[in-house]
């Protein structure tokens, strides 16, 4: 049986807090205990807010928190290839389109509808499900924006993609910490019709998060995903992906969330809980694992 393999995959666009420190922490635990590899990915596809130097500062944040950082680092802006490839694969299928509604056009035409009384549905991140141009812009519209250099989106047919997949899709969860890492999994029904359309690249962007990290987890050989709760639900998009790219069917494990004191998840810009403020204001690694119930 081959060793386990889990992965940390933070972006380099902020620095490193609370959260991230629960998520590193968990993989590496959960790597050890399993005779497992621990594995660093660095998502740097956004070349203007990933710096250099943001870059290593986070670096001196994992070493700090004794996270191994084995050799050599997958970095996402050096796979572009990779993505480009999954992408045309899935063209060739028949089952990405380009989508040209601007963010404020879908919030108005979604404003217009719920204005009559009705509901428009949401996924399961509570963004508004793509409408469909058709939906929004009139016939001779669409044909100018696809003519000219107007900015696009280029999203997965849902309802294509599934019908072409011709079955119902599930994954193995487990637990993500301490004894539960050893339960039995449990099997998840993926529902990724909820998500409707979901973007796989845009113009000046070759590579969404969804695809991505999908090539990424196959590229590396990852048998374990253990990641944030906030991520539950795009594991069914994930599951889709996967099976129309025939890439392998990793493990998932979904630990708790690190919340602040508005009952929000920890973003980069929160930086009362960012490690280098807290390291600078004294706290200690103990101190940080007691803070982090481990």
């Amino acid at each position: 049986m081959s060793r386990p393999v889990f992965r940390f995959a933070p972006s380099p666009n902020g620095h490193l807090h609370l959260g991230h420190a629960l998520s590193a922490l968990l993989n590496v635990r959960a790597a050890n205990a399993l005779n497992g590899r621990f594995l660093l990915r660095l998502e740097d596809i956004d070349l203007a807010r990933c710096t250099p130097d943001l870059e290593q500062e986070m670096l001196e944040d994992l070493d700090w928190l004794g996270v191994p950082l084995e050799e050599p680092m997958l970095r996402q802006s050096q796979a572009f290839e990779h993505y480009r490839k999954a992408l045309e694969h899935l063209q060739d299928l028949g089952l990405v389109y380009a989508a040209y509604l601007t963010r404020a056009e879908i919030r108005t035409f979604v404003a217009d509808y719920e204005s009559t009384g009705r509901h428009w549905p949401r996924d399961p991140d509570g963004a508004p499900v793509y409408p469909g141009d058709h939906a929004v812009l009139a016939e001779h519209e669409r044909k100018a924006r696809a003519s000219s250099d107007a900015p696009f989106a280029l999203r997965l047919n849902m309802a294509k993609a599934l019908a072409k997949i011709g079955k119902s899709l599930s994954w193995q969860e487990g637990g993500s910490e301490g004894k539960a890492l050893f339960r039995s999994d449990q099997k998840i029904e993926a529902k990724a019709a909820d998500w409707g359309d979901v973007i796989l690249a845009r113009k000046d962007t070759p590579t969404s998060y969804h695809l991505s990290v999908v090539v990424d987890d196959a590229r590396q050989g990852i048998t374990d995903i253990l990641r944030g709760q906030d991520l539950y639900h795009a594991t069914s998009v994930h599951r889709v992906l996967q099976e129309l790219l025939e890439l392998p069917e990793p493990r998932y494990r979904h630990h708790r969330l690190i919340l602040g004191v508005d009952g929000r998840k920890l973003s980069k810009s929160s930086k009362d809980t960012s490690l280098r403020s807290l390291r600078a204001s004294g706290m200690t690694h103990a101190d940080l694992r007691r803070r982090l119930g481990l």
